[in-house]
């Protein structure tokens, strides 16, 4: 166990911990802006359908229910625009960061083979490659990569942190170049229903893909759109070959979502009405955060979409954590997130309105 454990970098979270106990000294309390986990209720539709679920004494299947499988793949044509979705193309996981430690592993990669990943990333991709023994190698551009022994490309747009929305003509360019290498490309796009001055696109989108899914997959949460952080409801989607290799070793690793997350899937993925309603909650936070930080002195860059703003006052981040410590308010390190980041920090809008309201009176 330990020659595994070794492997991995050190949690990055416990170095927060003496900021975090700072924050919380603050008279009116902690405003806790590090981690985007999401505080507004779970929609009552949700919660419903997981109740009438509740009596699920059998064990769930891996590929799931055909509801579910439906569910999904008429979303990927609605929302995506992924008209060739079928149920081939389809996987439910156990939450998208499950599946990102785990895919390398799972695809059977290791010494000598390479997973790549942008410069500024989720610290989840390198911890893939590290368990299974593989090298983590980062891009700017992902087609000025060396392409020998790169056998995994993610792509993350939006992007965790910076919120950055790759371009359509760039995910086109970037597909075809993956194909043209053999390289599997892995898409995260978990924050695609949160752009805010960019609109997200998927791999999966005709008009990217040209209508086939060989070699390309895309990873998709509900945690965001519907604040099921809590339910563990996630799938992907994309080349069948590739899907159901993944469904049979996950058949035999007992990889099931739970029967009653799976209809809460359902509920969730026939309604839009609650995510234009969670996205309003979400762009009335950005805009106040965002207002105060640039009265602060901060210089927002990217932010375009996801839950997040990146923002940087040009000194070391570390020195930017401490400072807003003592205002009260806690936030994620740059370099949490790659060398890159070490002058930016990543701000949350996943807090309540009073806990935003608070944030914004502290920086003013």
């Amino acid at each position: 166990m330990a020659a595994v454990s070794a492997r991995l970098p050190a949690f990055p979270w416990d170095k927060l911990e003496p900021y975090k106990k700072t924050a919380a000294a603050h008279p009116d309390g902690i405003v806790d802006l590090s981690v985007g986990t999401p505080v507004d209720p779970v929609p009552q539709l949700v919660q419903d359908a997981l109740v009438a679920a509740a009596d699920s004494p059998g064990y769930p299947t891996v590929w799931g229910t055909v509801a579910l499988r439906d569910a999904i793949t008429g979303w990927l044509k609605g929302r995506l625009g992924a008209s060739a979705a079928g149920h081939r193309n389809v996987l439910p996981v156990v939450g998208s960061k499950e599946l990102v430690a785990w895919l390398p592993t799972q695809l059977g990669l290791g010494a000598g083979d390479k997973v790549a990943y942008p410069r500024l990333a989720y610290p989840t991709y390198e911890v893939g490659a590290r368990l299974c023994g593989a090298e983590a190698v980062v891009y700017d551009d992902p087609t000025e990569l060396d392409p020998a022994g790169v056998k995994l490309l993610w792509l993350n747009s939006p992007s965790n942190p910076t919120g950055k929305v790759i371009p359509k003509e760039d995910l086109v360019r970037i597909v075809a170049w993956a194909r043209e290498h053999g390289i599997l490309l892995f898409s995260d796009e978990c924050y695609l229903e949160l752009g805010w001055e960019a609109e997200p696109v998927s791999v999966l989108h005709d008009d990217v893909c040209g209508g086939s899914y060989e070699g390309i997959v895309a990873v998709h949460s509900l945690s965001k759109r519907s604040n099921l952080a809590g339910y563990r409801a996630a799938f992907i989607a994309g080349d069948a070959e590739v899907l159901g290799e993944l469904l049979e070793i996950r058949k035999h690793g007992g990889m099931m979502t739970p029967a009653p997350v799976q209809a809460a899937t359902v509920a969730a993925l026939g309604d839009d009405a609650h995510v234009a309603e969670q996205r309003g909650r979400y762009a009335a936070r950005r805009e106040a955060l965002r207002a105060a930080l640039e009265a602060h002195g901060f210089r927002v860059e990217h932010s375009e979409a996801s839950l997040y703003l990146w923002v940087t006052r040009d000194e070391p981040c570390w020195e930017t954590v401490a400072h807003l410590a003592e205002l009260g308010i806690l936030v994620a390190p740059g370099d949490f997130y790659g060398e890159a980041g070490a002058q930016f920090v990543r701000v949350a809008f996943t807090a309540t309105d009073e806990r935003v309201e608070a944030a914004v009176k502290r920086l003013a």
